[in-house]
């Protein structure tokens, strides 16, 4: 059964294409979220104005994938201290935020941020934001798979690499180990 999660952790072409290397992940979409302007542009949402963050839909499969395993890849690609920013990216739109699609996704993403918080393995705390989703508005058609169609783009090579490296060799030692 395909279940679906939303996340913002900085530039949505970074996170997208992150995503698309865990096995399990059926799909992954770019588009805005957690503002108040309906059916913002990107040029809106990068204004700061809008009240939306640059967020993924990530729809994938229960078999395969866990909403706590989602999360993992989430706060594995970015840095969850940083308010209103990753990296280069400056501006609210860049903030780091879960969007539950309902009661059940809100506590296990409560409960996740906690335990991320005990346990210590970040210097400062974590400030990622969690706010029911509301409505989730698809980026324009360009920004869709993005760093897959441009893969020489000087942003995608800087920023998106990393984070697809982090996921092959977390989750591919991960997977090893599980199959041992």
């Amino acid at each position: 059964m395909t279940e679906t999660a939303t996340v913002g952790g900085g530039c949505f072409w970074c996170v997208e294409a992150a995503f698309e290397e865990r096995s399990g992940v059926e799909d992954v979409t770019s588009g805005y979220a957690g503002g108040h302007t309906e059916d913002p542009t990107y040029r809106e949402v990068c204004s700061g104005n809008t009240g939306h963050a640059e967020v993924v839909r990530v729809e994938y499969d229960e078999d395969v994938l866990s909403y706590e395993d989602v999360l993992e890849v989430f706060f594995t690609i970015h840095d969850p201290t940083q308010l209103n920013r990753q990296g280069p990216d400056v501006g609210s739109q860049y903030r780091s935020i879960v969007l539950p699609h309902d009661e059940e996704q809100r506590e296990i993403a409560e409960a996740y941020v906690e335990a991320l918080d005990e346990e210590g393995g970040y210097d400062d705390e974590v400030v990622t934001e969690i706010q029911p989703l509301e409505t989730f508005y698809r980026a324009e058609e360009k920004h869709q798979n993005y760093f897959e169609k441009n893969p020489d783009d000087a942003y995608c090579s800087m920023h998106a690499t990393p984070k697809i490296e982090k996921v092959r060799e977390k989750f591919e030692q991960k997977a090893r180990a599980e199959s041992d």
